[in-house]
């Protein structure tokens, strides 16, 4: 058996043409992937194979990097462009779940492949970033509008309220609660919001981007914010600074003219092995000071959000 030719394999995704024009020739090229040492990322996309991800993550990325590395005027989008900045979604699938997206000038009709989707349209210069490794991605603002145009507002809101709390990390040197509270920067957040909603003429998106608020830290809290407003509820504050016997809590709705609270239970708060007894501790100081608490599950919110809704009504009422 002939010694393979010694070449240099890439760590990152790289083209057939560019292989072929650094010398690199078919036959090295089909040496290397029967001995497993390539693989093919898609067609006409290589990769060192010890550097292929074990993880479906890591592999959705790369696979997005190789659809760049085929349409050079494409840029990572939609959901793809979501993994990267860390959206979350609004639902119970992965972003890695599904093809990878990237959006191109809108030259003609978007496209879907076996391994990835083509958007096409409008791509302002202010709408576009780059990662870390330089590949081109929509902005926060910009992703976050592409997936939440067709969704009903509890979803939108998912991607919307994580958007723009990226948008407030961005724009200071170490983010902080209150910076998530502070209405010029939430400000701003909604004004990137709205200006990428105009880019795609997205106009439904309005009242969604208009009740945008980086203040909820999650998708649940997202998600309630929607279905209150939906269901004709009065708005509550996210996240307000209230003074205990204990210190300053900060519970995840307030309705301060009802003396309400409402509080949305996830596996996440539960994580510290005392993490149940201080949460009740914290429950009876408010309770000392007269606050009434109404709670729900996550998973309530994302199955059964009549239920929530229904529960809220009576706290209301009583």
């Amino acid at each position: 058996m002939r010694t393979p030719t010694p070449w240099a394999l890439p760590t990152q995704p790289i083209a057939r043409a560019d292989l072929l024009a650094r010398g690199v020739t078919p036959r090295m090229l089909r040496t290397r992937l029967a001995n497993g040492d390539l693989v093919l990322v898609r067609t006409g996309v290589y990769l060192r194979a010890d550097a292929w991800p074990a993880n479906d993550h890591d592999r959705h990325v790369l696979s997005t990097q190789a659809e760049l590395t085929v349409h050079s005027t494409a840029v990572a989008s939609h959901r793809s462009a979501a993994l990267v900045h860390g959206l979350p979604t609004p639902g119970f699938e992965r972003w890695e779940d599904g093809p990878v997206s990237v959006t191109l000038p809108r030259t003609g009709k978007s496209v879907r492949t076996a391994w990835a989707i083509h958007h096409t349209g409008p791509l302002p210069v202010g709408q576009v970033q780059h990662d870390a490794q330089g590949y081109p991605l929509t902005s926060p603002a910009r992703t976050a509008v592409d997936l939440a145009a067709d969704l009903p507002l509890p979803e939108a809101l998912v991607l919307l309220d994580g958007a723009a709390r990226l948008i407030c990390a961005s724009l200071v040197n170490e983010v902080r609660r209150r910076d998530y509270m502070n209405p010029q920067l939430a400000r701003v957040a909604r004004d990137l919001l709205e200006e990428s909603a105009s880019t795609i003429r997205a106009a439904r998106l309005t009242p969604a981007v208009r009740l945008t608020d980086p203040a909820r830290e999650s998708v649940a809290e997202s998600l309630s914010a929607g279905y209150m407003r939906l269901a004709g509820l009065p708005m509550p504050r996210y996240q307000a600074q209230i003074r205990t016997s204990i210190g300053l809590v900060y519970p995840d709705f307030l309705w301060e003219d009802l003396m309400l609270i409402g509080e949305v239970d996830g596996a996440v708060k539960y994580e510290r092995a005392d993490a149940y007894v201080l949460e009740k501790e914290r429950e009876q100081a408010l309770r000392d000071r007269g606050y009434r608490i109404v709670r729900w599950l996550a998973k309530e919110i994302m199955l059964h959000p009549e239920v929530v809704m229904a529960r809220l009504v009576r706290a209301m009422a009583s």
